[in-house]
């Protein structure tokens, strides 16, 4: 076999092998928002995806490396989503359709799985600091797109220039996941959208105060 067609072998193993490894997270993510992480076995991956075992150790060489790969895929989709839906919200209008979005997604499953990522960050946070470091990133990188929506509002005018958008970013991260924990125990959305409402209102409050002050 002359070099260009090892080369070329070579790589259809290498680009076979990252969608193996892709279809195993993929599989593993979609068992373990259903089932939990406790709940999902590397039996359960190998006979959903379809792979061998010794497919699935070549990739991953137990359970927690599995689970961090987990946790970096369903975190990489959910900022991507969230970016999509806020990064060009500058309209009070803009953020309830936010809103509408991610509360009737919610809705699909009647509240029962909550939050893709707190979900995992409440199962694994105590036993993996790098997962738990992990999971602080993108909570961070969820922060930080609240508080680009904070800023874009304040250039245009909506609220004052004071406002604190760190803690108000905060302030709608926890709603959110607060929303998505009361969902999850009653099978019932409204808590959700109530939560996620009276962070709206209390920007809507500030906007209220600045133009009775101009």
């Amino acid at each position: 076999m002359d070099e260009t067609v090892r080369a070329t072998a070579a790589a259809r193993l290498t680009t076979r092998g990252a969608r193996t490894r892709s279809r195993i997270i993929a599989t593993a993510a979609d068992l373990m928002y259903v089932r939990g992480i406790g709940g999902t076995t590397l039996d359960d991956v190998v006979s959903v995806s379809k792979v061998s075992k010794s497919q699935l150790y070549r990739h991953f060489v137990d359970k927690p490396a599995l689970v961090r790969a987990v946790v970096e895929f369903v975190g990489e989709r959910t900022i991507d989503v969230e970016r999509e839906r806020l990064g060009n919200v500058r309209t009070f209008a803009g953020l309830r359709r936010w809103r509408d979005a991610i509360v009737e997604q919610n809705a699909l499953h009647d509240g029962r799985y909550g939050c893709p990522l707190g979900s995992l960050a409440n199962e694994v946070s105590d036993q993996d600091a790098v997962v738990r470091g992990k999971l602080d990133d993108l909570f961070k990188a969820w922060r930080e797109l609240f508080e680009g929506l904070v800023h874009r509002f304040q250039e245009d005018g909506l609220i004052p220039q004071d406002t604190d958008a760190a803690k108000l970013a905060i302030g709608f991260v926890a709603a959110v996941q607060g929303g998505y924990l009361l969902a999850q125990t009653s099978r019932d959305v409204a808590p959700m959208a109530t939560a996620i409402d009276m962070s709206i209102a209390h920007l809507d409050l500030l906007s209220r105060e600045r133009a009775e002050g101009l």
